[in-house]
Formats: C-alpha cells, structure tokens, sequence
C-alpha cells in the first residue's frame, strides 16, 4: 500500500483548506467527505470531485475503502468522531486544539493506546522551517539552557468575529506558541496567569496576554491579539525570541516576507502555513500531511503531533484562560 485513502470530517473553512491541501500530497487521496450540512457537502463534493459524501461520520468510518479521516469540527466536537474512528482502525488526523477540556482530551488519548491507526494532532508551527531551524539550533546546544521566552500571534480582526463567538484567542492560538515553547524547553508549565480585553463585546475577548512559568523557573510571555486594524497589510505578526544562557535565538513569519502593492492596498499575504498555487495548498500544512501520510504508511509512531504534548498545551492555555476569568496565578500538575 503506497497510499492512503483520506476522508475529511468537517468542512468549514479550514475543512475545506485541508481538502485543498489533501489534493496535492502524492501519498494521499481525497476519498470521503463528512459535514452534516447538505448544500455544503454537495458544494464541496463538487468541487473535489469525490463521489463518497456522508452526512454522518459513522457510516464514513464502516467504509473499508477508507483508511484514515482528517477531523476539522469543532474543538468541542472532536472526542465522538476520533474516538469512533480508532475504534473503527483508522489514521486520524486531529486539528488543534486537541479537545476543548483536558478530561476529553485523556479520553482520546486512551482511545488510541492499542488503536490500530494512529493518532496525530496538528499542531502546525512544528512544521514552519523556522521554528524547525531554532529546535535544531536548541537541541546543539547553541544558546544554552532557555531562561525566557516571549511571543507574538496577532491577527487582523476581519478574520475573527465568527471564531470568537466560538474560542478566545488564548486556546485559539496562544495554544501554538504554547506547544512550541514546551517542545523547545522539553518541559512542563507549572503556572499561569493571563488577563484578556475585550473590544468587539463578543462571546470571547479579543485579546489574551498570558504569562508561564517552566518547572525549570524559566518564564514566557504570549501576546495574542485579535482584533488588529482594518488596514493592516499582512495576515499574521507572528514572532517569538528565546533566550539562553549563551545566546539568543529570534524568529519572525511577518511582514515585509511577501509585499504586494495594486492600486488600493498593500498587502504581504501567508507564504508559510498554506500557501495556495493553482487551487492546491503547500507550505506547513502540506508538510504536516505528508509526514502524517508517511508515518501512518511505516506503521511508524508519529514523534510530531503526538497526543500528549497537545494535552499539555491545552492544559496550559485552559488554565490561562481561568487565570483571566478569576485574577488568580493557577498552578498546573499539583493535585
């Protein structure tokens, strides 16, 4: 077997880009579509051109044609349709965050203990070169031992209204500077303590300062904004130092990496996440789906997006976001 047939189980619009991406891995193929809207299955299921569309995940996953599903509901959503295909023997591809409650997210991790897929959270910041570059820099030794680190993952706010009326910034996407500093340090968050703002008076705040301290005593700072400008010319200002005993290391995904100016904007579009060329996805996204393709056609444990670093991550931010809600530092895995 060289390839794997790939169904997708949720197709709003990151949905729809992981179909996108799908498309263009040579070891993948697009062969079932899931969402329990009918127009939009229909639509999607043209667009594609895949015959086999089901409203409900569970006669996906009886289709023995089919031999792992990409999961893109909802964050709360995500426990009933992974552990429903690792029972059923499939790969799972499961976005981040890996549930919305860290009881749920022990319940999918059991789920796949003995599973005959395997399980695979798409944490997709391990996959951006330069986050990839600075662990390799870490793991050598270049900047000593981590004492701090500090983020940025602003967002214009057009791209927000509908998602904070369903996650807040912090879990939103605090949650991948998060498990990023926990690969970097390689070790646990004892403590948080964040305030939010919010600007629009929607279900979440729209802005989340967060601030860890490692079990090492090292301490990271996250700034996540959601509401930047209107007229702000990139997609994403996304940065984060990391500050050792012997040097520094410093990267940045933001504008000017790509400035387009047309006669009514300037604009610097994503060049890293999910670029997209000819209606087909590259960039992280693509990498992400082909390692997962590749591990899952080795019978190879996935040593990227494993289940356990993303609970840790969503332990963290979920204590954040307490933090915020109540005024006090919560301590993380003491009882």
């Amino acid at each position: 077997m060289d390839r794997l047939r790939i169904g997708v189980i949720g197709l709003g619009w990151f949905g729809e880009i992981h179909c996108e991406t799908i498309i263009g891995v040579p070891n993948l193929e697009l062969a079932a579509l899931c969402t329990r809207q009918p127009d939009r299955l229909a639509a999607m299921g043209a667009k594609f051109g895949v015959a086999k569309t089901y409203a409900d995940y569970n006669d996906m996953l009886a289709d023995p044609e089919i031999d792992a599903v990409s999961i893109c509901t909802m964050w709360d959503q995500h426990v009933g349709p992974a552990v429903a295909a690792l029972k059923a023997g499939k790969h799972v591809f499961l976005e981040k965050p890996i549930a919305s409650t860290v009881e749920d997210a022990r319940t999918i991790i059991e789920a796949s203990k003995g599973a005959k897929g395997i399980l695979f959270v798409g944490h997709i910041v391990r996959f951006n070169p330069r986050y990839r570059m600075a662990k390799q820099a870490i793991d050598a030794g270049k900047i000593g031992k981590i004492v701090a680190l500090s983020s940025r993952r602003n967002i214009p706010a057009a791209w927000t209204p509908t998602i904070l009326n369903k996650i807040g910034p912090i879990v939103g996407d605090a949650i991948h500077d998060t498990d990023i500093m926990l690969w970097f340090t390689g070790e646990k968050i004892v403590s948080a303590y964040a305030q939010t703002i919010s600007v629009r008076n929607l279900k979440h705040p729209d802005i989340g300062q967060t601030m860890y301290r490692f079990e090492s005593g090292a301490t990271a700072t996250l700034e996540t904004v959601w509401c930047m400008p209107e007229k702000t010319p990139f997609d994403i200002d996304e940065r984060m130092s990391i500050i050792g005993t012997e040097g520094i290391i410093h990267v940045q995904d933001t504008f000017p990496n790509l400035g387009i100016v047309s006669s009514d904007k300037l604009h610097s579009p994503d060049t890293t996440y999910w670029p997209e060329f000819n209606g087909v996805r590259g960039g992280a996204l693509r990498d992400e789906f082909s390692y997962f393709a590749n591990c899952a056609l080795a019978g190879e444990t996935p040593v990227m997006g494993v289940p356990t670093d993303a609970a840790a991550a969503l332990e963290a931010t979920l204590a954040a976001e307490e933090s915020a809600r109540t005024g006090n530092v919560i301590r993380i895995g003491q009882g």
